[in-house]
């Protein structure tokens, strides 16, 4: 719905006169509510949705100056959340419970990634097949992935710490050897590498092993999205249509990835489509609850259940209300949902 602020009524004896009143009614002017949303990098098809609802003018249609920010390799985002620099930022589950277990007021509003979008991507012709052959092969993995999603798998398949070293962000020590597996993100490092092998590396979605982590979720202020709910629906509705009209490609998408390229001039168009195209094909916003509930949707028993597969392998301590990391008020509503 959109927002309008009726101008001021300078007539007096209008009600005595109804039949004037066409004649003498003051226009109503827009008046559009700010808001500004952090991203967690710098601008790319990843965060397209948000793009395309500033470019398509679904934003400005919900009475909403949208500004994006995005983020960069030395930016504290939640810090700007923290000191009410930014309105919202973008997030994920891990950051959801630490605000819950420093009982700090935020908490999650949707969720756009159903699926962790992280990988582990191995070398062609190397039996490189499945997880259990992650096993005796060299894992180049950083430091966040060693505390949120390496636990998980190092449980589920009997791997050793034994077998990480460092990840720096550079393809030549994957390169360098046939041995190694490197993280990365399904929509970026694999088109790298391809550029690089000539052709496409085999890699595992992270989230096919069970890993239920919800990413790209929406951090808010438990205060500002009591106080102005009804700005927050309207932002959250518009984000989601994006998303769905940015995920279906073409022509409608071209102002959002100018904006992009625009913020941010390593992206290209073959990589913005490649990026696209893995989203679509691994159902990293569209799938399980989603496809029901609508883009951004999420449940308590999936909240629950990623919770307690972090507190199995020590990852997260037991006790925590879960009920506090998010709320389901803005989300689950048919948004994007397709047809």
């Amino acid at each position: 719905m959109t927002a309008y602020r009726l101008s001021r009524r300078a007539a007096l004896g209008l009600a005595a006169t109804p039949l004037l009143w066409p004649l003498v009614r003051p226009a109503r002017a827009q008046t559009l509510e700010k808001l500004v949303f952090q991203t967690d990098w710098r601008a790319q098809a990843e965060h397209g949705g948000y793009y395309q609802a500033v470019a398509a003018g679904l934003y400005r249609k919900a009475g909403i100056d949208c500004e994006i920010r995005q983020g960069g390799p030395s930016l504290n985002i939640s810090q700007l959340l923290l000191m009410g620099r930014v309105d919202m930022t973008m997030s994920n589950s891990f950051e959801a419970f630490t605000y819950v277990r420093e009982d700090a007021p935020f908490f999650t509003i949707a969720a756009i990634f159903q699926k962790d979008p992280q990988v582990l991507i191995g070398h062609p012709d190397t039996g490189f097949n499945g997880f259990a052959d992650l096993k005796g092969r060299t894992l180049l993995i950083g430091s966040g992935g060693r505390v949120t999603y390496w636990p998980y798998l190092r449980k589920k398949y009997g791997l050793s710490d034994d077998q990480l070293r460092p990840y720096t962000f550079n393809m030549a020590p994957y390169l360098a050897d046939r041995n190694v597996v490197q993280q990365g993100f399904i929509s970026s490092e694999p088109y790298s590498i391809s550029r690089a092998l000539g052709r496409m590396p085999p890699y595992l979605l992270i989230a096919d092993a069970g890993f239920s982590a919800y990413q790209t979720t929406i951090a808010i202020s438990r205060r500002l999205a009591t106080e102005k709910r009804d700005l927050i629906q309207r932002f959250v509705n518009a984000t989601l249509e994006g998303w769905a009209q940015y995920l279906k490609g073409g022509p409608a998408t071209e102002a959002a990835n100018d904006l992009i390229k625009k913020a941010n001039p390593e992206q290209t168009d073959d990589r913005i489509q490649y990026a696209i195209k893995v989203m679509n094909e691994r159902g990293i916003v569209l799938s399980g609850d989603a496809l029901q509930a609508g883009v951004g949707a999420m449940t308590d028993a999936r909240w629950q259940a990623f919770y307690q597969s972090m507190v199995d392998v020590d990852v997260l301590p037991r006790g925590l209300d879960v009920g506090r990391a998010y709320t389901l008020d803005f989300v689950n509503k048919g948004v994007g949902k397709p047809a």
